[in-house]
């Protein structure tokens, strides 16, 4: 499975941005793993944003993200979308889709449960 990270860019703080994640290749694969998105800031570790279950449309999110980012999917193409709306300056990061296969225990927030990683795009939040 290939993922392709888009959507990043520069944007006002309050302002919203969406992330999509597009999975090519084995791209039925995707419709039975989680789809996560984690976040890089310059210098510091990655960190988990929110995940879902594909086939089941659960969503998971980080504290710190729950009420601004919505984590979403689109079957017919193969892609998750993370809407980021009243952005801040600390949300100013490198933001990574990554797959993971389903498993009876795993920790979505962890970055070794995922087998797959797209690229990154990066979204910069200016004040």
């Amino acid at each position: 499975v290939q993922l392709q990270a888009s959507g990043g860019g520069l944007v006002q703080a309050g302002g919203s941005l969406r992330l999509s994640c597009t999975a090519s290749g084995r791209a039925p694969a995707i419709r039975s793993s989680f789809v996560g998105w984690f976040r890089q800031a310059t210098g510091k570790e990655r960190e988990f944003v929110a995940a879902l279950d594909w086939s089941g449309g659960s969503t998971y999110y980080a504290d710190s993200m729950k009420g601004r980012f919505t984590i979403s999917r689109e079957n017919a193409k193969a892609t998750v979308y993370l809407q980021m709306n009243n952005l801040k300056p600390e949300d100013t990061a490198v933001y990574y889709c990554a797959a993971a296969r389903k498993q009876l225990r795993i920790d979505l927030s962890q970055t070794a449960s995922y087998s797959y990683w797209g690229q990154g795009t990066q979204v910069t939040v200016s004040s």
